[in-house]
């Protein structure tokens, strides 16, 4: 993409409205815009960084087995109505009525409705395990709606489900997703902790979960410092291997961490002094199992080894895919603006023309460009008529994490420039080996 033709709305100054990073910078790079209180449109930089977060999410799913699918935004209130929660979920849920009368729901999450798509089309044992899971618009109504979008009222998110035939088949299901959250925040660039959560109106008493560190945090946390030491790396799983999957979770659950709502303090003084920490974290995902309390409320079952009915065991796991964007800004940032992990970012790389008409510059910037587009990578060139001042701040306010200079003088001597945004170490190399170095970096994150 070339810059003179994209469409990205910079600001120089801070919104006054923006109160953390996240929301300033996202304003600030053009990748959002408010509608409303809490209801956002995703401008073209943003909304890149959206569908690269989703994509890894489908991998991953599709990784463990896990099957796509799509739910409508609006749902029947008689669903609810049967599952006894339409009454006990709170003025969160957005009410309304169609044109014929009927009671109708924008979706906050869906239980109810994935559980009518099963008990309508699975009636046999055979047919489980059973995953489904889709990622989709979701409306709360937020009575301060605040921070952008790290707490809107309109939402993305990845929202899973697991039916089963037993607990022991649920809990594997549980310690699956574990794993699978896991690898995907890892290859989004985070460290997101696992923590004994609270279930709140999902319901079940197994549940975690999954924070990142930042001082913005809505959430107070409690952990032993060496729950940070751990990483997931390029293990390969056997999914279907129950005793590998609990072994990962033992791993990555049996030193303390907690959200405030389960804090122990006599267990959290067990832990050695030194190791203690108190911080905030935002909330990106959590997974639930709750065995049959939506099955028998909704009668599903399935026919069991025996011939008989049997309630399946379930679970949800979600992951808020709009929020991550914010809590990676959150993470990952300086004075200047944000730093993408190369595993989320928008383009690949930043090309800078400092001096645009030049002929050689030009045509060395184009070469550059044509060969990062031959090798399946998205640059975004900085073709405008702008001062080399006014472009490296706008690279630097989007947080590509690679930037290619071009410049006359260092043609001359057969170089152009490769900066690293998180660094801000350059060296000199020839155009054809920045190229190289820069496929080599994403052949590495890929």
């Amino acid at each position: 993409m070339r810059l003179s033709r994209y469409f990205l709305p910079v600001l120089k100054e801070n919104p006054s409205e923006a109160q953390i990073v996240s929301h300033r910078l996202m304003l600030r790079a053009g990748m959002i815009k408010q509608a409303s209180a809490g209801i956002y449109s995703w401008l073209p930089l943003g909304f890149k960084v959206l569908r690269k977060l989703e994509n890894i999410i489908h991998e991953e799913q599709a990784r463990a087995g896990h099957i796509a699918i799509q739910m409508p935004i609006i749902q029947s209130a008689d669903l609810w109505r049967e599952s006894g929660r339409y009454d006990d979920y709170g003025q969160e849920m957005l009410r309304m009525k169609d044109r014929h009368d009927r009671d109708m729901l924008f979706t906050p999450t869906a239980e109810e409705l994935v559980t009518d798509i099963f008990r309508g089309h699975v009636n046999s044992y055979k047919d489980l395990p059973l995953t489904l899971y889709q990622i989709q618009w979701k409306f709360r109504d937020e009575i301060r709606p605040r921070f952008g979008v790290m707490r809107g009222r309109e939402f993305y998110m990845k929202d899973g489900y697991n039916f089963d035939l037993t607990k022991e088949d649920a809990l594997h299901a549980y310690n699956r997703h574990l794993v699978t959250y896991l690898r995907t925040y890892e290859r989004m660039g985070l460290q997101a902790l696992p923590m004994r959560a609270d279930s709140g109106p999902i319901g079940g008493d197994n549940t975690h979960e999954f924070l990142v560190l930042a001082d913005t945090g809505e959430s107070e946390v409690f952990y032993d410092s060496a729950v940070t030491e751990l990483t997931f790396g390029d293990r390969q799983i056997d999914y279907d291997d129950r005793a590998q999957c609990q072994a990962i979770l033992e791993e990555f659950t049996s030193k303390y961490a907690r959200t405030d709502e389960t804090h122990d303090e006599g267990l959290f003084n067990q832990i050695p002094e030194e190791r203690r920490r108190v911080a905030r974290g935002i909330e990106v995902g959590q997974i639930f199992y709750f065995g049959t309390k939506y099955s028998e409320a909704m009668g599903a079952t399935v026919q069991g080894p025996d011939g008989k009915p049997t309630l399946v065991h379930m679970g949800s796991h979600g992951i808020g895919v709009s929020r991550l964007v914010g809590a990676i800004i959150e993470a990952s940032h300086d004075d200047k603006g944000i730093i993408w992990p190369e595993g989320v970012t928008p383009f690949h790389c930043g090309i800078v023309n400092l001096k645009q008409g030049d002929e050689e510059a030009d045509a060395a910037c184009d070469k550059i460009y044509g060969a990062l587009t031959a090798l399946g990578l998205e640059p975004l060139y900085d073709d405008r008529n702008e001062r080399a001042g006014g472009k490296f701040a706008t690279m630097d306010l989007i947080g590509l994490p690679w930037r290619i200079t071009v410049g006359p003088r260092g043609l001359k001597n057969g170089v152009v420039e490769l900066t690293c945004r998180r660094t801000g170490e350059s060296e000199e190399l020839s155009p054809e080996a920045a190229v190289t170095k820069i496929a080599e970096i994403y052949e590495r994150v890929d």
